[in-house]
């Protein structure tokens, strides 16, 4: 089973990135909430950035559009997960060579999606 930061991860429960919390840790993986602005998430303690997580990451699943991408990137390259899942409206080819070439796999995908589908 795999961490994996859920980045944009909102208390919200009707929001994809809530949703893809509940369903990660059904799934028996480690959500771990990445958001600037809250303490909590279903019940677990959300980190303001990436490099503030102390376990290593596995899988980063984004759920913020490319706008706000840009530091993110270079978090996420540091960080050096195996995998980044950009979510539906977060794709951003643009950053795409970047991760590739720090060895990091590229999927464009709803994580909700490759869970329910075995493809996760």
């Amino acid at each position: 089973m795999e961490t994996v930061a859920v980045i944009g991860a909102s208390p919200k429960q009707d929001r994809y990135s809530n949703k893809a919390m509940r369903l990660l840790a059904q799934y028996h993986h480690t959500p771990i909430p990445v958001a600037p602005k809250h303490e909590t998430i279903e019940g677990q303690k959300v980190y303001h950035a990436l490099e503030d997580i102390p376990e290593k990451i596995d899988t980063v699943t984004i759920y913020v559009g490319p706008a706000r991408q840009e530091d993110l990137i270079r978090d996420i390259i540091k960080l050096a997960p195996k995998r980044v899942i950009f979510n539906p409206d977060t794709e951003n080819k643009a950053v795409y060579d970047q991760l590739k070439q720090a060895g990091i796999k590229v999927v464009e995908a709803c994580t909700l999606v490759l869970l329910k589908t075995n493809q996760y």
